[in-house]
């Protein structure tokens, strides 16, 4: 499990309770989006607003935190931050699924940004599709 304070320290924020559990509740359910974080977060937080857990996203976010994924046609999803990896995107149920990088595809990748004389330090890869349970649901 990782330590949320220290991960928050280590990018210049306090470990506030909100930004904990935010960052709890992510981590626990993977990918979410501001509404579904607010929802889970409200349980144990009565008092908290809509509006402060969009600040404290946000800031952290600016901070390195968190990743925001862009799902075309919805909210954006946020997670927290890790290794490099590929997000699967289906365009029906806004479902993301995360797949590690392949050697192949970091090859790739280095050799297009040395040609244009690119430092590349970090990269979000995202894929958009059908995942397999909405092409079954159109097929039945």
């Amino acid at each position: 499990m990782t330590d949320y304070a220290v991960l928050l320290k280590e990018s210049g924020l306090k470990a506030t309770f909100q930004r904990m559990n935010i960052l709890e509740t992510i981590e626990k359910h993977g990918h979410m989006a501001i509404e579904e974080i607010y929802d889970e977060v409200v349980k144990v937080h009565p008092s908290l607003s809509l509006a402060t857990v969009y600040k404290n996203i946000i800031l952290m976010v600016e901070n390195g935190v968190l990743v925001e994924v862009p799902i075309t046609g919805k909210k954006p999803k946020y997670e927290l931050t890790k290794n490099d990896h590929i997000h699967l995107i289906c365009t029906e149920c806004g479902e993301v699924e995360d797949r590690p990088c392949l050697e192949e595809t970091d090859k790739l990748l280095k050799s297009m940004t040395s040609q244009e004389r690119f430092s590349l330090n970090k990269q979000q890869i995202n894929l958009y599709g059908v995942c397999a349970q909405c092409q079954a649901a159109k097929a039945s």
